[in-house]
């Protein structure tokens, strides 16, 4: 009895509660959907706290409850009121979700510190359209009761899967990317792909907004059938957890034929490296002694069946022109390991002197023993206003240059592509941004064996920023069923294995190598082979069973 008079205490507070937001007008209305927004971000790395999206997206769909009923004569009203709901709470999202971008402007704070105020606010200005547009466009789809919930996770998602793709995309802290803090929540992933995660993620999180303050008064009390939705939904988020925990406690983890993989983490501060040729001579010499040392696992160092990764950029020269480090690496390695490593590359312009470098690429190189350069990756997914300039030759008139200072520009490489290396695994190339793009890691018809992942994240300094890209890489490996090496030169670097789980890392600062056999690939997921289709499948099927329970939007749930 003292437990239900209890509950019913909560439960009146909650009904309180949710009936008082929908009568916010005004900017009220807009500041609590900006701290609805900026409290979400709790859910994500490095916080990891999942529950604070039961409170925070209830909060959003009361709110959106407010706005009035899409009429004809109200539409682009109601539209409107909605969409700037959606905005703020995507503005707040996006503020304190990727404030660490600012970090990167304080690197040459001389040159960039004027842009930090407006990197900082112009870009989740920016990101909050596409929460706008997906609140508006759900208001227009509103129903009564746990549908509208529903209707709202579909276009979240689809406007999540926009912001993925529009103008390169840029799928930063996706919602469903809240469930990486738990290995066995994740493992989802592997069917339906972190795009999937998302439509889940606001599916079950949403359910208490199931009370419905727009219904008779007679049907807006907490009865059993209110009830049952959050239930319904926490029964689903215990069955996911339970599959993933199912899914790993029946895994055996099996390792590549004599493949060592050694990840070589060398935390080396930013200078301008391109211009002390001193500095230069110290990073190539602390990169070559870190890869021949002898370490525990391997008291002898490294033998012919180790492959060593460099960070992102890791020696500061253009290696395919230096002879003289290639050389010097053939003889770190034994005969037959091969070596990963970034490294910029340049060509001479098309219609310029073959001596003149203007073309200029952030690339992969695979290294043999003897020196020789065996496979070449250029980056395909640049940094907007990081790498290159988008519309160049307009914004470069009036001031805008990116943030990596280097003579002449960075272009684009053709795509994803599958490395064949000699006596290894194939493998599939990533470079530090490339990562986060779901469904676009693996090349077509050319699935690898393992992915490496050179990264710096230096640039995002002691932030949430590292933090959040490592969760990314994670979600890469369970939705292809792949290992994911990655070495970060400030950041976090690990061995993955393919159900997403950190065999072994190192953190964001402090020196160190990773010596670990390389896990075997799985078969390919669902999510592998068929992509974003069975997710697209989910949504039609979520929103015909919406649209469906139409005639009963003023009925019972």
């Amino acid at each position: 009895m003292q437990i239900e008079s209890g509950l019913a205490a909560v439960l009146t507070r909650v009904s309180r509660f949710a009936s008082w937001l929908p009568e916010l007008r005004g900017w009220p209305r807009y500041l609590t959907a900006f701290a609805a927004g900026s409290a979400s971000v709790l859910a994500l790395p490095p916080y990891e706290f999942l529950p604070i999206l039961f409170i925070t997206v209830p909060v959003l769909v009361w709110l959106l409850d407010g706005v009035g009923e899409p009429t004809r004569s109200r539409r682009r009203r109601v539209m409107w009121r909605a969409g700037l709901v959606g905005w703020w709470f995507g503005f707040g999202y996006f503020l304190f979700g990727l404030y660490w971008i600012g970090n990167a402007f304080l690197v040459e704070a001389d040159k960039f510190a004027f842009l930090l105020p407006a990197a900082v606010t112009l870009l989740p200005a920016g990101l909050g359209l596409f929460t706008g547009a997906a609140a508006a466009l759900a208001r227009l789809f509103w129903f009564h009761g746990y549908r509208r919930v529903a209707v709202l996770a579909v276009f979240w998602t689809i406007f999540e899967w926009l912001r993925g793709h529009v103008l390169t995309g840029f799928p930063w802290n996706l919602i469903g990317e809240s469930f990486a803090g738990s290995n066995a929540l994740m493992q989802v992933a592997a069917l339906v792909g972190v795009y999937g995660l998302s439509f889940v993620t606001m599916l079950i999180v949403g359910s208490p907004a199931v009370f419905d303050t727009r219904r008779p008064q007679a049907q807006r009390t907490f009865d059993r059938e209110i009830l049952a939705a959050p239930a319904i939904a926490l029964a689903g988020l215990a069955l996911i957890w339970v599959g993933g925990a199912a899914r790993l406690s029946s895994a055996e983890l099996s390792y590549a034929d004599d493949v060592n993989i050694r990840i070589v983490h060398p935390d080396t501060p930013f200078s301008k490296d391109w211009d002390d040729p001193n500095r230069v001579l110290t990073i190539i010499g602390q990169l070559l002694r870190m890869s021949r040392e002898a370490t525990p696992e391997h008291p002898q160092g490294i033998d012919g069946r180790t492959i060593v990764v460099w960070p992102e950029n890791a020696v500061p020269v253009l290696l395919a022109r230096e002879p003289y480090v290639l050389a010097a690496i053939g003889r770190v390695l034994p005969e037959g390991a091969l070596l990963v490593t970034g490294s910029n590359r340049g060509e001479p312009a098309p219609d310029g002197p073959s001596n003149r470098l203007r073309v200029f690429y952030n690339s992969l190189y695979i290294v043999n023993s003897s020196g020789e350069i065996a496979e070449t990756y250029d980056k395909h997914h640049l940094v907007p206003f990081g790498e290159y300039v988008p519309l160049r030759h307009l914004l470069g008139r009036i001031g805008l240059k990116k943030i990596v200072q280097f003579q002449g520009s960075f272009e684009t490489g053709p795509g994803p592509r599958t490395l064949a290396l000699e006596n290894f695994p194939s493998t599939g190339p990533l470079i530090c941004y490339e990562v986060i793009f779901p469904g676009e890691v693996v090349a077509p018809g050319e699935r690898p064996a393992w992915l490496v992942n050179i990264t710096n994240d230096a640039w995002f300094g002691e932030s949430a920023g590292p933090y959040q890209h490592f969760s990314q890489v994670r979600l890469r490996a369970v939705e292809q069923g792949l290992p994911i090496a990655r070495s970060a030169n400030s950041g976090i670097s690990a061995l993955i294995d393919p159900y997403g789980r950190v065999v072994e890392s190192l953190p964001l600062h402090g020196r160190g190598v990773i010596d670990a056999p390389l896990p075997a690939a799985l078969e390919p997921t669902l999510y592998a082979r068929l992509g974003d289709l069975f997710l697209l499948l989910l949504l039609v099927a979520a929103g015909a069973a919406a649209w469906y329970g139409r005639s009963h939007a003023n009925g019972r749930p």
